[in-house]
């Protein structure tokens, strides 16, 4: 199960990642710390950092890994974000970064549905499911737009070097069909 390399939505382009695509994703995020704030990677101290991230993207693209999309708008080739979406057997996760001047204009609950629908329409996917820290509440709310329901607190789950460099307390949401 490979996803498609472009998905469009009533706003935005999902389209995979080009290795051209690295000063562009530097400049709109990967080297702002309030966005990485909960990201489990430090915010990127060069452009150089953020070549070698989108190489390792496109490799996951070619052994099956992830699936990480770049976000544009529909009118525009300025990178606003980008989603991913980690295949595990008969269910996908999803994560998401958006640059900060975009925040609260719903890019991300857009493009993370769009996902979702592509992902039930494959057979062999019954459940969609997303971590974000307990303290995130922005990202809280993204998962319940899209109908996710939180099913519990993952103990010590994830790292958040930006944050603690020991495992912190998460959220587990999901939606399933």
């Amino acid at each position: 199960m490979k996803p498609p390399e472009r998905i469009e939505t009533e706003r935005l382009v999902l389209r995979k990642p080009c290795r051209e695509d690295a000063p562009d994703l530097f400049m709109a995020y990967a080297q702002d710390a309030e966005v990485t704030r909960y990201l489990t990677w430090r915010p990127h101290t060069s452009v150089e950092e953020t070549y070698q991230f989108v190489g390792q993207m496109l490799k996951y693209w070619e052994v099956g890994r992830a699936y990480p999309y770049a976000l544009t708008p529909k009118d525009s080739d300025t990178i606003i974000g980008m989603i991913a979406v980690h295949p595990d057997g008969y269910r996908l996760g999803i994560g998401y970064v958006l640059a900060r001047v975009h925040w609260g204009k719903g890019y991300i609950p857009e493009a993370a549905q769009a996902l979702i629908d592509w992902a039930f329409q494959q057979p062999s996917i019954y459940r969609v499911d997303a971590t974000t820290d307990v303290e995130n509440i922005a990202s809280q709310r993204v998962l319940e737009k899209l109908g996710m329901q939180c099913e519990g607190i993952l103990r010590r789950y994830m790292i958040h070097p930006n944050l603690s460099d020991v495992p912190r307390d998460s959220y587990i949401y999901a939606i399933t069909k």
